[in-house]
């Protein structure tokens, strides 16, 4: 007595048996091509699904690289984006004076950082001064450290704040004081995330809201992190 399996078939298994038949029946000519074609269609692979999005602003390609010429607040010297090539870089600007914004998205990075556990030692934190004048190298050291030890003070001189703020669109204004008008400074509570090449991936709005959305955050820089440092024909394709 002969025992017949009679297991179904999965979906991809009877289509591929039914494309087999039908290629053993002789078809001429333009029909035998139109039946491979479509055999291999059936027995294709079928695509990955897109990625899911991210928490954040994703602005790959439509910002550029990383690039600026600053010095560092804790060794004095001239530091450009060279140095941080393979560690994520969160790119923030602010002040050491600021009484709210500033140390309560610090202080929010610093808990993102704390969640990553050991892949922290894996990211840096930049904040350049908007207010080089009274943001003195020791003032700014002494400040980024009071958050951890992936925090790096960067302080420009005029120009190099105007061109990096320009680069990235991020505005600030320094008012000094005046007779009428205390010392005021301004600027935008943006953090640009960069991958390992330097590339611009991310865009944070802002991490001083009443409830920032720290976890979301800390999911999109785990998945930079995983993402392996690529060339230029990969960092191509990620775009697309």
């Amino acid at each position: 007595m002969t025992v017949r399996n009679t297991a179904p078939l999965s979906r991809g298994t009877a289509a591929a048996n039914r494309v087999r038949r039908w290629l053993s029946v002789p078809i001429p000519g333009l029909a035998m091509g139109l039946a491979i074609g479509l055999a291999l269609a059936v027995l294709a692979p079928i695509a990955p699904a897109r990625a899911s999005p991210w928490h954040n602003i994703n602005v790959a390609g439509s910002v550029p690289p990383l690039a600026f010429h600053l010095t560092d607040a804790a060794t004095g010297k001239m530091v450009t984006a060279a140095a941080f090539r393979g560690k994520l870089v969160l790119l923030y600007l602010g002040y050491t004076h600021c009484p709210d914004v500033c140390p309560l998205t610090l202080h929010n990075i610093a808990v993102i950082l704390h969640d990553l556990g050991k892949r922290a030692a894996e990211v840096r934190v930049l904040f350049v001064s908007v207010d080089p004048d009274r943001d003195t190298l020791p003032v700014l050291r002494d400040y980024v450290a009071l958050f951890g030890p992936d925090f790096v003070g960067l302080r420009p001189d005029a120009n190099a704040l105007a061109r990096l703020a320009r680069r990235y669109r991020l505005a600030y204004s320094v008012q000094p004081k005046t007779a009428t008008h205390p010392y005021e400074v301004t600027h935008s509570a943006a953090v640009f995330v960069f991958d390992r090449n330097g590339d611009a991936r991310l865009l944070v709005p802002s991490l001083a809201q009443a409830h920032p959305d720290l976890s979301g955050t800390a999911a999109d820089l785990e998945r930079l992190l995983a993402a392996p440092q690529i060339g230029w024909l990969s960092r191509l394709r990620q775009l697309f």
